[in-house]
């Protein structure tokens, strides 16, 4: 099955292009400056065309790890952000000058999962870089190392990619990695393996094929491409992964040439609060729910009334995201609270008419309405 441009790619003004670590950096761990040219010019060609264009760049623990002469890959996390205070400056110089002998300005942008979390600061950072967007320059992202700690942290900047691809809107997002896309099997270790050039749906098969981790220096594997994909598919964005190191491969992908593994969004894009709702905010809580409060949710886009609910786990407060499950404990969705935990406890399985005498007040008929749901997929 071949690439379609028309079908997969559409309309492109705005791009998100990650980065990582492999594609930067020498196996000794320093940064490859002549890798890390090509991959500026191409993207300041790209804004030079009119394409609003952000960076998601791996590659400071590797850069740190490079400029303090380490031979051995670090294993705390105290060192890896030691490391990343150490090589985030250098590659934020490295860009500055790059980018500025095109005549291109860049921003730093620095990340943490708490900054998606919470709705204000969720809404702080997109307000942010679409300004910068705006004033022409080139964003670069990076999760910030130095201060994350595992409960706050992406993980990998696949999944940072596909969320800020979310963030800001955009209309691609591409991956670049040291590898030509998903293959069906291992190519380093099967001659048959075959590229797969198209891909509608992540499948528990699709999923099977991702390895584990990637290389020394970086955290992501093919295992972390396959849930950026399965985030940015369902925010109704096409994704590519494809090699780093082939020459004009940024231009190819966007003039619809089949390169790499195209992931085809759904037909669908969510708006951004329920972005944020499905993959960017914190569950506080659960709500389980009955056959016929499912069943009004999934297929017809229904609010979950207080009727349908039969249990109330955990402890949360008005505007907290929950988690709605089915009678067999299955994720259906995820929504904001328009009751407290103690509230939803008290009228579960009542009638809308009920809640003022029983809680002595009625701000919502709805325990989650549907403007402030969004199915999970």
């Amino acid at each position: 099955m071949e690439h379609s441009a028309e079908k997969g790619l559409g309309q492109i003004s705005r791009i998100v292009v990650k980065v990582g670590t492999s594609s930067l950096t020498h196996k000794t761990g320093k940064l490859n400056i002549d890798q890390v040219e090509k991959m500026v010019r191409s993207l300041a060609d790209l804004a030079n065309q009119g394409y609003e264009v952000v960076l998601v760049s791996s590659g400071a623990i590797g850069a740190g790890i490079g400029k303090m002469g380490f031979k051995k890959q670090l294993k705390t996390i105290p060192e890896k952000q030691a490391a990343a205070a150490v090589g985030q400056g250098i590659l934020l110089h490295m860009y500055e000058k790059l980018f500025g002998e095109y005549g291109q300005t860049v921003a730093q942008v620095l990340l943490t999962r708490d900054d998606l979390n919470e709705r204000r600061r969720y809404l702080n950072a997109r307000n942010a870089l679409l300004t910068l967007l705006a004033w022409g320059t080139i964003p670069i992202i990076n999760e910030n190392d130095t201060l994350a700690v595992d409960e706050i942290r992406f993980g990998d900047n696949d999944t940072l990619a596909s969320l800020v691809a979310g963030l800001v809107d955009a209309d691609l997002l591409i991956l670049l990695t040291d590898i030509d896309g998903l293959y069906s099997a291992n190519p380093r270790t099967c001659q048959d393996a075959k590229l797969i050039a198209v891909i509608e749906e992540i499948t528990p098969e699709i999923v099977e094929l991702a390895g584990g981790a990637g290389s020394d220096l970086g955290t992501g594997g093919m295992a972390t491409k396959i849930h950026a994909a399965k985030i940015a598919m369902n925010f109704g964005i096409p994704m590519v992964i494809a090699n780093g190191g082939q020459g004009g491969i940024l231009a190819d992908i966007i003039g619809g040439k089949p390169i790499g593994t195209l992931f085809l969004p759904k037909e669908h894009r969510l708006q951004s609060k329920k972005r944020w709702i499905a993959y960017g905010s914190e569950i506080q809580g659960e709500i389980k729910v009955d056959k016929g409060a499912c069943d009004a949710i999934v297929r017809h886009g229904k609010s979950l009334l207080p009727s349908g609910v039969t249990a109330v786990n955990g402890k949360f407060d008005v505007g907290n995201v929950v988690r709605i499950v089915n009678p067999e404990g299955t994720e259906i969705a995820r929504g904001i609270a328009n009751y407290g935990s103690r509230e939803i406890e008290l009228i579960k399985g009542q009638q809308t008419s009920n809640l003022a005498e029983i809680l002595g007040h009625k701000d919502y008929d709805e325990v989650v309405h549907r403007n402030n749901l969004t199915v999970k997929i």
